[in-house]
């Protein structure tokens, strides 16, 4: 039997390891810890080492014996799984017929949807409300959800895109001088659910290892639920592959935006000397990148996601901007891939995230794939390739683009410390670049706001021939 580090040394490194399993370093970093291989990469290193089986080391396979129970199975009946546990008004259905029950809070029903998790400790309330959330019900990593309360300042849309919300402990009273209604009321009004008591760090787990389930939130006060019927929902929604989100979430009719960022005790600033005018297509584009784009001197116009090249055009942009958004970049490019190659055979200047940085690469002749487990929080590390610099960055998308796919001339920019893939592309003879990551990141953190910048700079050198 090998080590783990003489199997890292034949498999090239640590990277290389985690490059041929799809895992990142952190993978690679608790395989030494535990001084074992898990099951699920067996394949794969064997693929890339010759080795066989026996040769792979493993957890402990002499566990010590299950201590015999005090009673006799006969003696204690097992639990009827599907007994709803005394107190239960909450719970999470998996699509692989898993319940996991809890207190519900929040407005009661049910919705249908992909589980997925966050790892932000603070802005709750601003990923509630972004956009690219839509058809997903999140998972909070960070315990204390609720504790700053809520308040109009912080919602990225006019409203709430998730689904629901799992947590941990429950609700307390805001402690926040900012706070204008506690999380429970916000929940109820925009139509939320939520379930509290949950062991997130064991659903996190499974999220992290298996990749996002479907999954059904309910919450019914008189703790009876149709247990049959909910597990049927769950098992039988589609997948966000092949959703086109967008049309969902965008506006429905053109509009000017002028407010600005938010400064300690001022509020939002609002724009009085725009230098640049710039078309914002919204597939789900959150307030404060519009407030990014404002303070960086452009005034911005909002079309719809379904707006053409010829009606983008008709507002006579300088630079034109795609924004973030929810679902199947390849569902929606059906109609946004036609718009953004009219607006580049024009000569304008594009600057894309998140969703805009998808249907930018798909304009540009790439492909997008699924994530396994997507990237959700405001921790993640991206390498900027020009420079060097590691920015941390916030980011919430569930597909990415295929570096394989990019044609000649497209080059990338930046990718993702934690499994490689691309975070960032820019395009020879044309003047676009976009990011996966969210530079505008409400609440922060505010590493890549210079992106705002570099598309006004790209545009002053447009303009000036």
């Amino acid at each position: 039997m090998r080590t783990v580090e003489q199997i890292l040394t034949l498999m090239g490194g640590a990277s290389a390891a985690a490059a041929h399993c799809g895992v990142g370093t952190e993978a690679i970093r608790k395989w030494r810890q535990a001084r074992a291989i898990p099951p699920r990469h067996w394949a794969s290193v064997l693929a890339a080492t010759g080795l066989s089986l026996a040769d792979l080391p493993r957890a402990d396979t002499n566990p010590p014996p299950t201590p015999e129970p005090e009673m006799s199975p006969a003696a204690t009946p097992a639990p009827d799984a599907d007994a709803v546990p005394e107190g239960a008004t909450a719970c999470l259905v998996l699509g692989n017929g898993k319940v996991i029950w809890g207190h519900g809070f929040g407005a009661t029903g049910k919705r249908v949807g992909e589980v997925c998790f966050n790892t932000g400790m603070t802005g709750y309330q601003e990923t509630l409300t972004d956009p690219s959330y839509a058809g997903q019900i999140i998972t909070f990593t960070f315990p204390h959800i609720g504790n700053v309360g809520a308040n109009a300042e912080d919602t990225e849309a006019t409203t709430a895109a998730a689904l629901g919300l799992v947590v941990k402990a429950d609700i307390t009273e805001p402690s926040n001088y900012r706070a204008t209604r506690d999380l429970d009321d916000w929940l109820k009004s925009n139509g939320l659910p939520g379930i509290s008591g949950v062991d997130t760090r064991a659903l996190t787990t499974l999220i992290r290892d298996a990749g996002a389930p479907n999954g059904l939130i309910c919450h019914s006060p008189d703790g009876i639920f149709d247990l049959p019927a909910l597990r049927a929902e769950a098992a039988g929604w589609p997948g966000l592959e092949g959703m086109d989100l967008a049309k969902q979430v965008s506006c429905t009719q053109s509009y000017h935006w002028d407010g600005g960022l938010w400064a300690w005790g001022q509020g939002y600033a609002t724009q009085t000397a725009p230098k640049h005018k710039v078309v914002a297509v919204d597939y789900g584009a959150k307030r404060n990148i519009l407030r990014c784009l404002a303070d960086a001197g452009c005034d911005v116009t909002v079309v719809p996601a379904t707006a053409t090249a010829e009606e983008i055009l008709r507002h006579g942009p300088d630079g034109v901007f795609l924004s973030n958004g929810p679902g199947d970049p390849a569902a929606t490019g059906e109609y946004a891939v036609p718009a953004i190659r009219g607006v580049l055979d024009a000569g304008k200047p594009v600057f894309g995230i998140c969703l805009g940085h998808q249907l930018l690469a798909l304009a540009l002749g790439a492909k997008t794939y699924k994530l396994d487990r997507g990237h959700r929080g405001a921790n993640q590390p991206v390498k900027d390739l020009a420079t060097g610099k590691v920015e941390i960055t916030s980011q919430n998308h569930g597909f990415a683009v295929d570096d394989k796919s990019l044609p000649e001339g497209v080059r990338v920019t930046h990718v993702s410390l934690f499994d490689g893939s691309n975070e960032g592309i820019s395009c020879e003879g044309r003047n676009a670049f976009s990011v996966q990551y969210h530079p505008e990141a409400s609440p922060g953190p505010s590493d890549s706001h210079y992106l705002f910048h570099r598309f006004t700079d790209m545009i002053e050198r447009t303009k000036a021939g």
